[in-house]
C-alpha cells in the first residue's frame, strides 16, 4: 500500500510539473507576442540585393499555426510572394545603390512555371538596366536552372551539376489495395477526363486521362524550352535534356563540367569562389569573411517599397485548396474570402476589380460561395478581371466565370471543368472481420449513406444525379461567361485539363498576360489611367501576434539545412509521391461532398510543404470521426 501512494504521489508530481511548465512557457510566449514589434526597415546601403531563396514562390503565403510551430509539424520552407520578389527587381532596375542581384538556388523548392516565367521577366529587366545578374546552385532542377537561365552568369558548384527532367512521371494507384482492403468505393463523376477518381477505381490510367496528359506535359515542357532558349540561345538545353548521360560520358562522369559544355552554365566554383566575384563587383561587407559581399537584405528592400495599400482597383487573391467555412492566407476558404470582399465593397471605394486565381479548385459549395459574392462587384457596376497564375482549373475556373475579362499565360493550368463525388464504405473490410450489418429501414434513406453496411442503389442514384445536375450548372455557368451554348462547353469540359495557349484557342481565356495586364485593363474599363492605377490588396492584414509567429518561424528555418548533392536533392524533390499517398487517401476518407477539383493540377503549381505537412494530421482525424 505504501508503494502505491509512492508512485500516486510521484505521478502527480509529474503532472503538476508539467502544467507549471505549460503556464510558464504559455505566459511566456503571450508576453513574448504582446512586447513584440516588427523591426524597423533597416537603411539600404550599397551592395547587391540578395534573394536567398530557401523556398517557394507563391501567389499568397500561407500563415502560419502557432500550434503547428511549437509541435515542429509547421512548414519547412518559407514562402516567397511572387509579387514581392517583382516589386524588389523592379525597384532595383533604377536604384544606384544596387550594385548587381544575385540568386541562391540552393534551396529552391519551385513556384510553378508562370510564377517562375515572371520573375524572369523581372531578372531581364535589372539585365537590361545594365545591372549583372548572378546565381549560384550545387544542383539545377528545371525551376531553379530557368531561372539561372536569366543571369548574366550562372555558377555551378565543382561537386555538383543540372538535373533537368521535364514534364511527367508516374502516379499511384490504388485499386489492387482497396479490392485486397474490401474497400468498396462509390464514384459518382461526370467528364471522361475527370481523372481525379481514376486512383480509387484503376490500376493504371485510362487511355483519355493519358492522352490529355501528354498534350498537357508536352505542351508545358515546350513553353519551358522556349523561356529558357530565349534567355540563353547558347545553351544545348534539348540535346542535354534528351541524353544527359552522353553529356556525362563525353566528360567522364563529370557532371558539372558536362554543363558546363553544354554551356548550360557560365563558371563552375564553390560558394567561396562565387562570393569573391560578386565582392569584386559590390565590395565586401563591414564584416569580411571568406567568400562574403556587401549584400542588401530582401525583406527590408521589399518592406520599403511596398507600395501603399490604398488604390481603388482591388485584388483579390483565390489561392490554393477552395475549402468550406474559414481559413487562413494561403488557402482559398469561402466564408473568408466572401467577408472580406463584402467588407471591401462595403467600406472602400472601388472602381474596379481584379481576381487572381491560383488554385485547383475544391469544394463546390465554396466556389459557387465566391462567385456569388464577386458577381456583386459586378452589380455594383464594377469591371471584373479575372488573372490566371499557374493553376485555375475546376473550381479556379468556376470562380472565374463572373469575368468581363480573362488573362492568362500560355503555360497556366485551366479547364478541368467537371465534378465528382467519391464515399467509401466498409462492408467488405468488416466482412473479412467477421463483421456485418443489420437493421431496418422506413425509406430507401434510412441510415443512408451508410458506411459499415454499404449504399442502397436508391442513394447511388440519387447522388449520381445531384453530381450531373451540378455539371449542367457548371457548363451553364461557363457557356454563359464565355458567350458559347452549353452544348458547345460540353464538348471541351468533360473534366480535361488544358494549357493556356491551348485554353485561348478554344475560348476559355481572352488574351495572355499577367497581373499587370490585367491591372491595366481593369483601369482601362473603369476610365482611370493606367499609369495612374493603385490597387487594393483585399486580404487580412496580418496582426502583431501573426507577425510575431512569423518571425519565430523565419528564425527556426534560417536553422535548417536543405540537401545539397545531386542525389538528396532530387530524391527531396520526387518526394511528392508520398505527399501524393497522404492527399489521396485524405481525399478518400474525408468525405469532402460533392468537389470541382483537379488533383493532378496540383503537381503544376509551387508545392505547398504546410500543406502537405499537416495532411497526414487532417487524414488521421477524418478517420477517428
Amino acid at each position: 500500500m505504501a508503494f502505491v501512494k509512492g508512485a500516486w504521489r510521484i505521478l502527480v508530481a509529474i503532472k503538476d510539473g508539467l502544467v507549471l511548465l505549460f503556464l510558464l512557457l504559455f505566459f511566456g510566449l503571450l508576453y513574448a507576442a504582446l512586447s513584440f514589434s516588427p523591426k524597423p526597415v533597416k537603411a539600404v546601403s550599397a551592395g547587391a540585393l540578395l534573394l536567398d531563396l530557401d523556398g517557394t514562390i507563391v501567389e499568397q503565403p500561407a500563415s502560419l499555426d502557432p500550434v503547428s510551430l511549437l509541435s515542429g509539424s509547421g512548414p519547412q520552407a518559407k514562402e516567397y510572394r511572387l509579387s514581392d520578389l517583382v516589386t524588389a527587381l523592379d525597384a532595383a532596375k533604377g536604384d544606384a545603390k544596387v550594385k548587381a542581384v544575385v540568386l541562391n538556388l540552393d534551396g529552391f523548392m519551385g513556384g510553378g512555371q508562370v510564377a517562375i516565367e515572371r520573375v524572369g521577366k523581372a531578372l531581364d529587366g535589372v539585365r537590361a538596366a545594365r545591372k549583372p545578374v548572378f546565381t549560384f546552385a550545387t544542383v539545377y532542377n528545371d525551376d531553379s536552372y530557368q531561372l539561372a537561365a536569366h543571369a548574366s552568369e550562372a555558377w555551378l558548384d565543382p561537386l555538383g551539376g543540372v538535373a533537368i527532367a521535364g514534364r511527367g512521371g508516374s502516379a499511384l494507384y490504388y485499386k489492387g489495395l482497396i479490392d485486397k482492403l474490401g474497400v468498396n468505393t462509390h464514384v459518382y463523376r461526370v467528364g471522361t477526363y475527370k481523372s481525379f477518381v481514376e486512383p480509387f477505381i484503376r490500376s493504371d490510367q485510362s487511355p483519355e486521362a493519358k492522352q490529355a496528359s501528354q498534350a498537357l506535359d508536352g505542351a508545358l515542357w515546350q513553353t519551358w524550352q522556349d523561356d529558357v532558349l530565349k534567355a540563353r540561345p547558347r545553351a544545348k538545353v534539348v540535346a542535354y535534356a534528351n541524353d544527359p548521360a552522353a553529356a556525362a560520358q563525353a566528360s567522364g562522369g563529370n557532371l558539372a563540367k558536362a554543363a558546363l559544355s553544354s554551356g548550360l552554365v557560365d563558371k563552375l566554383g564553390d560558394e567561396t569562389a562565387f562570393g569573391t566575384r560578386i565582392a569584386q563587383i559590390v565590395g565586401e561587407p563591414d564584416k569580411k569573411r571568406a567568400g562574403g559581399f556587401a549584400t542588401i537584405d530582401l525583406a527590408s528592400y521589399v518592406k520599403a517599397r511596398q507600395p501603399a495599400n490604398d488604390g481603388d482597383i482591388g485584388i483579390l487573391t483565390i489561392a490554393g485548396d477552395i475549402v468550406d467555412g474559414e481559413a487562413g492566407p494561403g488557402t482559398a476558404a469561402g466564408d473568408t474570402i466572401t467577408a472580406q470582399l463584402y467588407k471591401a465593397l462595403a467600406e472602400k471605394d472601388l472602381k474596379a476589380l481584379v481576381v487572381r486565381v491560383d488554385s485547383p479548385g475544391g469544394s463546390v459549395m465554396a466556389s459557387e460561395k465566391i462567385r456569388v459574392a464577386i458577381m456583386q462587384a459586378k452589380r455594383q457596376g464594377l469591371p471584373v478581371i479575372v488573372s490566371m497564375a499557374n493553376v485555375a482549373a475546376s473550381g479556379g475556373y468556376w470562380v472565374s466565370t463572373p469575368a468581363d475579362m480573362i488573362f492568362a499565360q500560355p503555360d497556366t493550368i485551366t479547364g478541368s471543368i467537371g465534378v465528382f463525388g467519391i464515399l467509401p464504405s466498409f462492408e467488405g473490410t468488416l466482412a473479412k472481420m467477421g463483421v456485418t450489418t443489420d437493421g431496418v429501414r422506413t425509406t430507401p434513406l434510412s441510415g443512408q449513406p451508410d458506411l459499415a453496411g454499404g449504399t442502397t442503389p436508391q442513394f447511388d442514384q440519387i447522388m449520381q444525379l445531384g453530381v450531373e445536375d451540378i455539371y449542367r450548372r457548371f457548363t451553364g455557368l461557363v457557356a454563359q461567361s464565355r458567350r458559347k451554348t452549353p452544348q458547345q462547353i460540353d464538348a471541351i469540359a468533360q473534366g480535361r485539363v488544358w494549357d493556356g495557349g491551348t485554353a485561348r484557342q478554344i475560348g476559355l481565356v481572352d488574351r495572355f498576360g499577367g497581373l499587370e495586364d490585367a491591372i491595366a485593363e481593369a483601369a482601362r474599363r473603369a476610365k482611370i489611367d493606367p499609369a495612374d492605377a493603385r490597387t487594393y490588396r483585399i486580404e487580412k492584414t496580418p496582426d502583431r501576434f501573426a507577425q510575431f509567429i512569423q518571425s519565430m518561424a523565419e528564425r527556426d528555418q534560417d536553422d535548417g539545412a536543405a540537401p545539397r548533392d545531386m542525389l538528396s536533392r532530387q530524391a527531396l524533390i520526387q518526394r511528392r509521391w508520398a505527399m501524393q499517398a497522404i492527399a489521396d487517401v485524405r481525399a478518400l476518407v474525408s468525405g469532402a461532398g460533392v468537389r470541382a477539383d483537379c488533383l493532378e493540377c496540383r503537381s503544376y503549381g509551387a508545392p505547398r510543404p504546410a500543406q502537405d505537412a499537416q495532411g497526414l494530421l487532417a487524414m488521421l482525424a477524418a478517420l477517428w470521426r
